[in-house]
């Protein structure tokens, strides 16, 4: 199954380390339309908890109560592996039959990736074909290279994945990685420079999107639970009513970010602006725009705070726009969207 692989509805299900989000669309010529949708949070005793047989089987069996829960009308499923989990490299070859070429991204990809290819599932894209004006001293004939993005990721790793829906009694009909899935969701046919900053639960995903391909991706271990903590440590709450108070914070609408998490959102700034600084200096470009994803996204004012320190525009994700659904539904989906934009990118393919 290769992690870029391609009349019936799909399930897009994203497995977070802390919930599951789950959308059901089919389509209608070129519509997309919501089926239905769910959510499920992970007991914390799963979260916490290392024994991996264990973790196994509570994801398997939150998967059927979601699925019947949210009343699934197929069992065609398309799902992401973490960013963090995945090798991303961009590799410049010469141009060259297919054959050839496959040989030869094989070759590169066994000096630079961290694994024996052995154990790997190896997965690459042509990103375009770079046209040599003279390739040779001579200036001779003009020659093409190919700029190929690779994707690697660990057998054993895809092998739970697919246990788990196996165990779920769903077809996993396609693997990918979170950041294909974002692009198809919030990026679709911008062709400009654009970053997407996902918010997890333990870390933050920032990826640079190129016409509409992923070609850039960080992890940074911060995420939505160290914001939680923040607030925890300074207001003198437990985890859970803190979480809760942090999520009322978008609902009631404050006029500003609590202090109490100023300091970690400055610290996830950081590392953009690092970001950003590596992707110019590599790239030669500009990021047009950032897009933010994820549950902390939905926090009042934190497009205006990332667009004041990173002097860019900054909007807040909305996964929905693309997708038919009934007005009624409009208040609901609108309020958790920033959550569902992998989910939601999965069952747009």
């Amino acid at each position: 199954m290769g992690l870029f692989s391609s009349g019936k509805n799909i399930l897009g299900i994203d497995l977070g380390s802390t919930s599951i989000k789950l959308v059901e669309l089919k389509k209608d010529g070129k519509t997309s339309s919501l089926v239905t949708y769910g959510y499920l949070e992970k007991a914390a005793g799963d979260i916490t908890r290392g024994d991996q047989d264990f973790l196994q089987q509570s994801t398997i069996d939150s998967l059927k109560k979601l699925c019947q829960r949210a009343g699934v009308t197929t069992n065609l499923a398309v799902t992401a592996l973490p960013n963090f989990s995945v090798f991303f490299s961009i590799i410049t070859l010469p141009a060259m039959p297919d054959k050839e070429l496959k040989e030869a991204i094989i070759a590169k990809a066994k000096k630079i990736i961290p694994l024996p290819i052995e154990e790997v599932i190896l997965d690459w894209k042509i990103l375009e074909k770079i046209k040599l004006i003279n390739d040779n001293q001579d200036g001779g004939k003009r020659g093409e290279n190919f700029r190929i993005l690779i994707n690697v990721a660990s057998k054993k790793l895809v092998k739970r994945y697919m246990d788990v829906f196996r165990g779920a009694n769903l077809q996993l009909v396609s693997l990918e990685t979170e950041s294909f899935a974002l692009a198809r969701a919030l990026v679709a046919g911008d062709l400009s420079t654009v970053m997407i900053v996902d918010f997890s639960a333990v870390s933050t995903d920032i990826i640079v999107v190129e016409k509409t391909i992923p070609i850039f991706n960080r992890s940074i271990d911060v995420g939505g639970v160290a914001l939680t903590r923040a607030l925890a440590e300074s207001l003198h709450l437990d985890f859970q009513k803190a979480e809760q108070f942090k999520r009322d914070l978008g609902v009631v609408g404050e006029t500003e970010i609590p202090s109490a998490i100023r300091a970690t959102l400055q610290s996830i700034v950081e590392e953009i602006r690092y970001s950003i600084n590596i992707f110019k200096s590599q790239n030669n470009k500009n990021i047009e725009k950032i897009i933010l994803s994820g549950g902390s996204a939905y926090l009042n004012k934190i497009s205006e705070f990332f667009s004041q320190e990173l002097a860019t525009k900054v909007i807040v994700s909305n996964p929905w726009k693309r997708i038919a659904y009934p007005a009624d539904l409009e208040p609901a989906l609108v309020e958790v969207a920033p959550r569902f934009s992998v989910a939601i990118g999965l069952a747009l393919r």
